[in-house]
């Protein structure tokens, strides 16, 4: 699990960095007719990220679900402040986590569902579901021709090693 959170959180950075540098709104792309109708925009599904996370921790520790409406899906420094804010809730969660609590079950309400999981599997679910929609995201600014770059887990530094481009002479 601290690997995906180290993974994300490299993740996390990069796409703020990203953003910040385009000169396009891009957190105003649309979704189209592809998505499910619950989500507009990019800064929908990035708002829906950091919402799912802190949702998730709020259910982990037994607390009322965080009520996430008013944080904008349009300004970049709104959604990554409650992005750091949820990655921290996640993360002290993980760290306090001990290895016998983990497979620890708990049962939640999930819109019209009653799921039953463990924590490590509810927090493995979190961290694979930002990174799922990361993709979506990058899929959708590439069809308005905006270069991401590449978000590899391989090229990130979790777990270590190095990423070192060789230079083409012409």
């Amino acid at each position: 699990m601290r690997d995906l959170l180290d993974y994300t959180a490299w993740q996390r950075r990069l796409w703020l960095e990203w953003l910040g540098a385009q000169q396009m709104p891009v957190l105003e792309i649309a979704v189209g007719r592809s998505g499910d109708g619950r989500f507009e925009t990019v800064g929908d599904l990035i708002k829906h990220i950091f919402s799912a996370e802190k949702r998730y921790v709020d259910r982990l520790l037994q607390r009322p679900i965080t009520d996430t409406a008013a944080i904008p899906a349009n300004n970049l420094d709104a959604l990554f402040g409650f992005g750091d804010e949820s990655r921290r809730d996640l993360r002290a969660f993980v760290e306090h986590l001990r290895p016998d609590d983990g497979d620890t079950l708990i049962e939640f309400k999930l819109m019209n569902s009653s799921i039953t999981a463990s924590r490590r599997k509810i927090v493995t679910h979190v961290l694979m579901h930002e990174i799922r929609h990361w993709a979506q995201i990058a899929t959708l600014c590439r069809i308005q021709g905006l270069k991401t770059g590449f978000q590899d887990f391989l090229f990130s530094p979790a777990m270590g090693g190095d990423l070192k481009r060789e230079q083409h002479t012409a």
